[in-house]
């Protein structure tokens, strides 16, 4: 059960980086592996929180794979929680949080994943492994393009 775990120092604030993670549409755009994202459900909570249900493509030479998940997006505490639905996982969870500090925020990545074929498992995982790795540092690469080369940010 490959689990992968980093916290990046930003330039950016931390709603700059929720609202970038949250724009998922956009991840195949810029994120690695991601050839496809399509948003099936939105529903909003009266405690700010939204929640998507999102099919996702992947895709490395000839192997391509999709899935579904159900993602939380909890504005009010910079929080964005993302739980398997269906496709060729056991299981994922993917976890994200953003603190501010005096100089933008810190970005926390987590994930833990199976698949359910051990072959594909064995395929797919050490690309999996490399691109998750990647993950934060395009994130924090997309935001320098959206909102620029910060010095600092104000927190919040």
């Amino acid at each position: 059960m490959p689990t992968f775990r980093t916290t990046r120092p930003v330039k950016h604030s931390a709603l700059q980086m929720f609202e970038l993670v949250a724009d998922v549409e956009k991840y195949p755009e810029f994120l690695p592996l991601c050839e496809s994202l399509r948003v099936i459900r939105r529903s909003q909570s009266g405690e700010g929180v939204e929640s998507l249900v999102a099919n996702m493509s992947i895709g490395y030479k000839a192997i391509s794979e999709s899935f579904t998940t159900r993602v939380s997006l909890d504005r009010p505490r910079l929080r964005i929680l993302v739980e398997y639905v269906d496709g060729p996982f056991k299981y994922l969870e993917n976890r994200w949080t953003f603190r501010a500090t005096p100089t933008g925020c810190d970005v926390e990545f987590y994930i833990n994943y199976e698949f359910k074929s051990f072959a594909l498992g064995m395929l797919m995982g050490a690309m999996f492994d490399k691109a998750f790795r990647k993950f934060a540092e395009s994130f924090e690469e997309r935001a320098d393009e959206i909102y620029g080369h910060q010095r600092s940010a104000p927190i919040g």
